[in-house]
């Protein structure tokens, strides 16, 4: 394979994944990123069904998220407002604290088919405004989910 053809996928070709969890969240998706090569962004796609979300309502305090909405029609939450979206829009979800939350939610009866494109930082925290959870992430595996009343001093257990 050439290497400009390393660097190319259509998104017809990709072998989607299924995930789902409870009755909220489920859609099929491929990490694109790996796919081309990609160093410091991230690639998803996502195929959302009807009634269905991919992720919960959350704002990231290091990464930065675009979104391409290929097909279909749906509601985006970002911070206290909600909006009509539909093929073509193109989403920019910078880094900041509940206004920058975000969610994109198949309210349609067809599905709904996006890009997600996000900086792809050595550590990140994110904020999940529903559930009051904080999320730490990092490198090498690092993953710790909190919720915002277990706060402990710098200190605590150290003197």
């Amino acid at each position: 394979m050439s290497a400009i053809d390393q660097r190319v996928v259509n998104i017809d070709g990709l072998k989607l994944e299924h995930f789902e969890k409870g009755d909220k969240f489920a859609c099929d998706f491929a990490r694109i990123g790996p796919l081309l090569g990609a160093k410091d962004l991230g690639y998803s796609y996502d195929v959302v069904q009807p009634g269905k979300r991919s992720c919960p309502y959350h704002s990231h305090r290091g990464e930065e998220e675009m979104f391409f909405i290929v097909r279909g029609t749906a509601t985006l939450r970002y911070g206290d407002e909600t909006r009509r979206i539909r093929a073509g829009d193109v989403i920019c979800c910078p880094t900041g604290g509940p206004e920058t939350a975000h969610q994109i939610i198949n309210d349609s009866d067809a599905e709904l088919a996006y890009l997600s494109i996000s900086t792809m930082m050595p550590a990140e925290i994110c904020e999940y405004p529903d559930s009051d959870k904080v999320g730490a992430f990092a490198k090498g595996g690092v993953r710790h989910m909190t919720r915002r009343e277990h706060h402990l001093d710098y200190w605590t257990d150290e003197v």
